[in-house]
């Protein structure tokens, strides 16, 4: 028998409950891996063979960790009960969609496909999207590939009774070419990703053999994260448990954060419409944050109208209150949380890593990063690409150094096609061997008139063309009165990028966050350089933002470093100290919630957000902030006025200009605390 005594007592009801559906309800912190783990052990004590028991997840790290954490607690159990006819057994933790893989080998010949099918990838994908638009679509008919194959994929999860959101033309164009689609995909022995879900469901109910075959083989099924699911995933589930309905999924209604993308709340709140003899047993003691914490997220999340009530407390006693703070705009609150996080690493020898930065959208990253760069503080960066590694800042900032200095080959090669003016791979790479047997830069062989002579008149255009557009924006740089930030706007404007970003997104709304990531960069090129010619205020506004390799170095160290992370992606993780910025409406909420009516989701954000903390949050929203390089007056969250007063403490109260004194004893405790 496996040992259970490490659990609490609704662990250990969870861990026993072994039979019949089976609803756990685990609130954040609340020991959710080590219940499962702890589950599965005792099922294969209690005579369940490991054969038998399917665990499924979303992620195959998540996969990895429940497997390696089963198989310890296996090892503690007899041999004679992991082991049949000599060979040792272990059960099934896969996910979603590795799961339909093993199913579709199997079984997939009988739709018509061979089982040696190929998996496309994104980028495969895609190029089938074009080719069917190129035979469909006519000169006159606009269709954005790449929002389309998003579309295709919504679709296709949401099951034929789904209701996908978006746009009317794009959703009628997505229905038109899906057929064609997806006969191209068949006439090459090939599935998407999605297909992976459609068709097993397909093999199941044109089949019943097969679903009866993996009825026998998993009896008893497990599914993590179970508010995530979406319509295909559930009906998978349901399929699979219907018959024998040993069933436990395990998940927080109040941890739902994935509408957007598919995941349906309801599965996990209408758990008793479709098991009615569920057992429901709530985790509920948090092992990560103080009360103080948990109380303020309980005080959240029950203004929401329609979830399982529950209440996460803590034995950790109360801790510190939350502290909250106001800014005149991100650049300052930026500044303000660097050098909190100093002082704590200096004089209360707290490592960088103890210590995360939240925030609702990426472009928030930006002052962020530029703040700790300057104070030389390591971080790395979660759930988006660094602001300064981002495809539209990489290529404007090749377009400024073109300008500082044309003979840059490295930065006009990356631009010198974007957009498209006729100066293909081909052609450049002539031009840089030309330049490389006269010695000279690329630039200098695109003004060379031998050089050019050698190109075909329409490609001699081109690069002519070009040249002069760099001529033609470098020769204000001369100007003492120029405005480095509408001089930017101005190219942007000529070349047309915006309309360049647009061509290569799926969804219309990132091409306007990548323009909006240039707009908020740009408007602070005028923030240095005094009395310099503009000419100088843009290699210094370069040399300020440029990262040399060290540093690119130091962020991939995952050892010491500040985390950066948004909120959608540190669900599962957990942080001694958080820093929760931006919380202002039209962020956190976001704008869109009112029209889309996920006010709600946007508040189980806001309390997983407080949930990754463990000892102090820090909660901050900013009177002014930056959008297309213009002030704009901004609001607390009113998600804030949630927050019970007596658990808050208000930093605006205390603010006092710091004396000379104070400054003295802040470097005293310093050093004291270096040693």
């Amino acid at each position: 028998m496996s040992d259970l005594s490490g659990l609490n007592p609704e662990q250990r009801k969870a861990a026993a409950t072994l039979r019949g559906p089976v609803l756990i309800l685990a609130g954040a912190g609340t020991g959710k891996t080590r219940t499962l783990t702890h589950r599965v052990a005792h099922m294969v004590s209690e005579g369940i063979s490991p054969g038998r028991i399917l665990a499924v997840t979303f992620t195959n790290k998540a996969a990895r960790e429940m497997q390696q954490r089963v198989t310890k607690q296996l090892k503690r159990l007899p041999k004679s009960l992991t082991r049949e006819d000599g060979k040792p057994l272990k059960p099934t933790i896969c996910t979603f969609h590795s799961l339909c893989v093993r199913i579709l080998r199997r079984h997939i010949e009988k739709l018509g496909y061979k089982r040696n099918f190929v998996i496309y990838s994104d980028s495969e994908q895609l190029g089938v999207v074009k080719k069917v638009l190129s035979a469909i679509a006519g000169k006159d008919v606009k269709a954005d590939a790449r929002e389309l194959q998003g579309l295709l994929s919504r679709l296709k999860n949401a099951g034929p009774n789904g209701n996908v959101p978006g746009n009317e033309d794009s959703l009628a164009m997505a229905g038109h070419i899906r057929r064609r689609y997806d006969s191209a995909l068949r006439a090459a022995n090939a599935v998407d990703f999605d297909d992976l879900l459609v068709l097993t469901l397909r093999v199941f109910n044109e089949f019943p053999e097969a679903l009866e075959e993996c009825r026998a083989r998993y009896q008893y099924v497990m599914v993590d994260e179970y508010q995530d699911t979406n319509a295909a995933q559930f009906e998978l589930m349901h399929l699979l448990s219907a018959e024998h309905r040993n069933v436990c999924v395990v998940g927080d209604d109040d941890q739902s954060i994935y509408g957007w993308r598919g995941a349906e709340i309801s599965n996990i709140l209408d758990m008793e419409k479709h098991f009615p003899e569920v057992k429901v047993i709530k985790l509920e003691q948090n092992y990560r944050s103080t009360r103080v914490i948990l109380d303020a997220a309980n005080a959240v999340i029950k203004n929401n109208p329609r979830r399982r009530p529950k209440q996460l407390w803590s034995a950790k006693g109360a801790g510190d209150l939350l502290r909250l703070e106001s800014f005149a705009n991100e650049e300052e609150e930026a500044r303000t949380i660097v050098d909190e996080i100093e002082f704590n690493r200096m004089a209360k020898r707290i490592p960088w890593k103890d210590h995360a930065i939240l925030f609702r959208t990426n472009v928030q990253s930006r002052p962020l990063e530029t703040a700790l760069r300057k104070a030389e503080v390591r971080y790395h960066l979660i759930g988006g690409q660094s602001f300064f590694d981002r495809r539209e800042i990489r290529d404007f900032l090749a377009f400024m150094k073109t300008f500082i200095n044309p003979n840059d080959d490295a930065s006009l090669l990356r631009i010198a096609n974007i957009p498209a003016r006729g100066l293909s791979d081909v052609t450049m790479e002539r031009l840089l061997g030309a330049s490389q047997e006269r010695d000279c830069s690329v630039w200098k062989a695109m003004k060379n008139d031998l050089v050019i002579h050698e190109f075909q008149p329409r490609t001699r255009k081109s690069i002519e063309a070009f040249v002069g557009l760099i001529e033609d924006f470098r020769a204000p740089l001369g100007e003492t009165e120029l405005s480095l930030a509408s001089w930017a706007d101005k190219f942007l404007d000529e070349i047309d990028y915006a309309a360049e970003l647009r061509k290569g997104e799926k969804d219309p709304e990132n091409a306007e966050n990548r323009m909006r990531n240039l707009r908020d960069l740009i408007s602070t090129m005028d923030d240095r350089g005094g009395a310099l010619l503009p000419a100088n205020r843009l290699g210094k506004f370069l040399d300020d933002i440029t990262l040399d390799a060290d540093r690119e170095a130091d962020k991939e160290d995952a050892g010491d470093a500040v985390t950066l992370i948004t909120t959608h992606s540190c669900k599962g993780l957990e942080f001694p100290h958080v820093f929760l910025v931006g919380v202002e409406e039209g962020l956190l909420p976001h704008s869109r919630s009112a029209v889309e009516g996920t006010l709600d989701e946007e508040r189980r954000l806001f309390y997983v957000a407080i949930t990754r903390a463990m000892k102090t949050l820090t909660i901050s929203h900013c009177l002014n902030r930056k959008k297309y390089g213009q002030n704009f007056l901004c609001h607390p969250s009113s998600f804030l006025k949630e927050l019970p007063e007596e658990l808050c403490e208000d930093l605006d109260s205390k603010k006092e200009p710091i004396t000379v004194e104070a400054g003295k004893n802040l470097f005293a405790a310093m050093r004291e605390g270096l040693g």
